[in-house]
């Protein structure tokens, strides 16, 4: 069979009992490529649900899955995959982080199978699998290995090449004759052809899939010096007449795979910050099977199953604890260092590290979907999202080769119609000091080196281009409670209707009423607010803990109110819990209740209020208190507008207003209402950063410019948020405010020194200043500078 669409039909054929066909065949079908039949072969496995169960996401309708991509050299590779991949039907995104040697591949299963996707990869020239840390781990030494050999026979050549062109330039073995010089060029032209042909091979592929593909980039021009170069040298050493720059040759293809060495080396630092938090996760866990604890792969592990956690070990997978007590660090997901307290309910993240007492860990969670897996896969799609000022680079990047180019071709012309002699030489150098590898550098580096660094610090980003944003807010906006609060409520005061407390004793228990009246009403107010709010996952709910055993409480319905409150039926009683505003909109007799003062002892400035069957019942005060770094954060932001939108009463937004000295309070927003104000800020020009922690501030978030969603906020915040502070601390945000000016400036000063050292220099190469071994030198010092300025990032 020629290819897989002849295997499908000849499987249906006799799926379907019609094989009979094939017994009136006189000859064999002609056989197809066994090239193509091998490589299908090798791809399909991948098609495999089994197998794609543990790295492809599903992604809406559509997969996603995270390649190692081998053969990427460059910043023009990155951008070569993409334009290819965006021409395959079925293609949704490709995205390719090229620091990192990694593709985030999105597609439609239906139209197209990885396999198909692979296969593309593979036609254009480069291999890749599926991303797995310690196969990517493995290939990155490859290629490490694959670059030292290359660089370390460009050296020694270089050597070998350079003592006998030292002799031949500064007479040291004295007056030579031409035999002699003719035997040196000779030998000089046998050790620079393997640096030519195997050390400078990986500038030649990347050349070579350019021009493939109809572009050009910065490969294009070296493989044009070089081979121009060698074949001179070649024709000057058999005609015995010319001049030879073999040492150049060696010169400049050894400096060259010492800036890309550098640089691939420095890029896999930057990741390897992230990517090391992989390997704080055990490979094997004790699993209870039933009558004993037994060592399974940690991999293997499913939800439910529950598992044994020793003192000194470190989390296999998500959970929640069943049983026991301990300390856990989690400063490798935090940045935290000072130990959390964890008993039982509590959850733990796989990689953090147990320190005290041992646990039983309830799985909730696969470890493909382990918090510190998302983590690393939402700063891989962070990293893969480009931002204005890193496209602007690629485009220039290429529009400079092609400049290049031309430059070159115009000045062989002039120098050669002149009859300069050294036309070949002078237009050599220019291809050799102009080629933009600093600048292909000078975006990825910065980028891949600020992410590391917030990485240290507790702060994920989701996509890269949100640091170039955050450059330009001019507005930040607070959400209250959970975010300039602790988020930790407690009830400070209340009152409840005697009245209806008296009138309704049939759902209190026997044991209740043996105590005193007052303290039978106050238990049973508080034990109702308790058992309704219990089901509640608002951080004000955390402030009603009231034990509700007790009592005969049974729940029929419950329904939460994004930011406004709760409804719900326990036994005959038709509850209502939340904001004043919430309860007068179920019921307007709720506001002349409040006006005539039919509720005696209403507190004035209750923030929840119970309603129950169209009365209200009891109002409650409830406080949150201030985060201890809220206040310093605020003076260190004077440069900014600063906001607070919040759904609480507005008496309490402008209390906490007034403590951290900022001039805008928002309350009484209801979610609709804030992304109302957010867009309102948005159209009167203003560009602005949201922090928030709830489900009701998702839409303000997906809304702001920059969104960031802090502490222990909710999924589905985090879901929304462009940046996410891993860690409770507030200053956080001030790190990534300062990591985000320091890594524009970078970027900035990167470009600025890569297009002025090449506009510098070409003066110099145009006029025949510049040798070709002191343009190979000069072009590889400036990548060495610019990868050297990112990494300034991580200090």
């Amino acid at each position: 069979m020629c290819c897989p669409g002849c295997y499908a039909v000849a499987s249906a054929i006799v799926d379907n009992g019609l094989e009979n066909y094939y017994e009136f065949r006189t000859e064999l079908a002609a056989r197809g490529d066994a090239a193509l039949d091998a490589t299908m072969s090798k791809l399909a496995v991948y098609d495999e649900p089994e197998l794609q169960e543990e790295f492809v996401f599903e992604h809406g309708t559509d997969k996603q899955i995270q390649l190692t991509v081998e053969g990427i050299t460059c910043a023009a590779c990155g951008w070569l995959i993409e334009k290819q991949l965006a021409k395959v039907t079925g293609l949704k995104q490709v995205s390719v982080n090229v620091a990192a040697r990694r593709a985030l591949i999105t597609w439609n299963n239906d139209i197209i199978k990885l396999s198909g996707v692979l296969q593309r990869l593979s036609h254009i020239g480069y291999e890749a699998l599926p991303f797995q840390p310690d196969e990517h781990e493995a290939s990155y030494k490859k290629e490490q290995k694959s670059y030292l050999k290359k660089l370390g026979l460009a050296g020694i050549m270089t050597m070998q090449v350079m003592m006998l062109a030292f002799g031949q330039y500064f007479d040291v073995f004295g007056n030579l004759g031409a035999e002699t010089i003719a035997y040196f060029n000779a030998v000089s032209l046998l050790l620079t052809t393997p640096v030519v042909l195997y050390s400078g091979s990986i500038f030649y592929v990347s050349a070579l899939k350019a021009i493939q593909a109809r572009t050009v980039n910065m490969d294009v021009p070296v493989t044009i010096a070089i081979a121009a170069t060698y074949i001179a040298g070649v024709l000057a050493v058999n005609n015995n007449d010319g001049e030879v720059y073999f040492e150049s040759i060696c010169m400049f293809v050894f400096f060259l795979l010492v800036s890309r060495f550098l640089e691939h080396r420095s890029r896999h630092k930057a990741s390897e910050l992230s990517s090391n938090m992989l390997k704080l996760i055990p490979v094997t866990a004790l699993k209870w099977d039933g009558s004993d604890w037994t060592s399974v792969i940690a991999k293997q592990l499913q939800v439910n199953d529950l598992v044994l956690v020793k003192p000194g070990e470190s989390m296999p997978i998500d959970g929640i604890i069943e049983s026991g007590t301990s300390t856990v660090n989690e400063s490798m997901l935090t940045g935290e260092f000072e130990p959390v307290v964890k008993m039982m309910g509590d959850k733990v993240y796989a990689g953090t590290l147990n320190q005290e007492g041992s646990i039983n860990v309830k799985v909730s969670s696969t470890i493909k979907h382990a918090v510190m897996n998302q983590i690393l896969r939402l700063q891989e799609l962070a990293l893969m999202s480009k931002p204005k000022i890193a496209k602007v680079a690629d485009e220039v990047s290429r529009y400079f080769v092609i400049a290049v180019l031309l430059v070159s071709g115009l000045t062989y012309w002039y120098w050669w119609s002149v009859g300069n002699p050294d036309a070949f030489w002078i237009t050599i150098s220019i291809l050799v000091a102009t080629c933009p590898c600093a600048l292909g550098l000078a975006t990825p580096s910065a980028l891949t080196c600020a992410m590391a660094k917030l990485n240290k610090l507790g702060v994920l980003l989701k996509r890269a281009d949100a640091l170039e944003q955050i450059t330009t807010a001019t507005d930040i906006v607070f959400d209250k409670t959970g975010t300039l609060t602790k988020g930790e409520f407690s009830l400070r005061e209340f009152a409840f209707s005697d009245a209806f407390v008296k009138e309704n004793v049939s759902i209190r228990n026997d044991k209740i009423e043996k105590s005193t009246e007052d303290q039978s009403e106050q238990d049973f107010i508080l034990a109702l607010g308790s058992f309704i709010e219990s089901r509640s996952e608002h951080p004000i709910a955390g402030a009603f803990l009231h034990d509700y055993a007790n009592y005969n409480f049974s729940m029929s319905a419950f329904t939460v109110h994004v930011g406004k409150g709760i409804s719900a039926k326990v036994n005959e009683f038709n509850c209502h819990m939340g904001s004043r505003r919430f309860i007068q909109a179920q019921c307007q007799a709720a506001e002349m209740m409040y006006a005539n003062g039919t509720f005696d002892g209403a507190l004035d400035d209750a923030n929840v209020v119970l309603m129950i069957n169209e009365e209200i019942v009891a109002t409650f005060i409830v406080t949150d208190t201030v985060a201890p770094e809220a206040k310093a954060l605020v003076e260190k932001l004077g440069r900014y507008r600063l906001s607070i939108l919040s759904g609480d009463e507005q008496h309490n937004v402008n209390k906490l207003a007034n403590e951290l000295h900022i001039a805008n309070a928002f309350g009484n927003n209801t979610p609709d209402g804030k992304l109302k104000h957010i867009k309102q800020q948005q159209a009167a020009g203003k560009s602005l950063i949201m922090l928030g922690d709830g489900i009701n501030d998702a839409p303000v978030l997906a809304a702001a410019d920059v969104s960031i969603a802090v502490g222990n906020a909710s999924d589905l915040a985090k879901n929304a948020a462009d940046v996410i502070l891993l860690s409770h601390r507030l200053n956080a945000l001030d790190d990534l405010l300062t990591m985000a000016k320091k890594t524009k400036s970078k970027i900035k000063q990167n470009i600025a020194w890569a297009l002025g050292y090449n506009m510098l220099v070409l003066p110099f190469a145009i006029s025949g200043l510049l040798s070709p071994w002191q343009a190979a030198l000069g072009m590889s010092l400036s990548s060495i500078i610019v990868v050297y300025n990112s990494t300034r990032l991580m200090k």
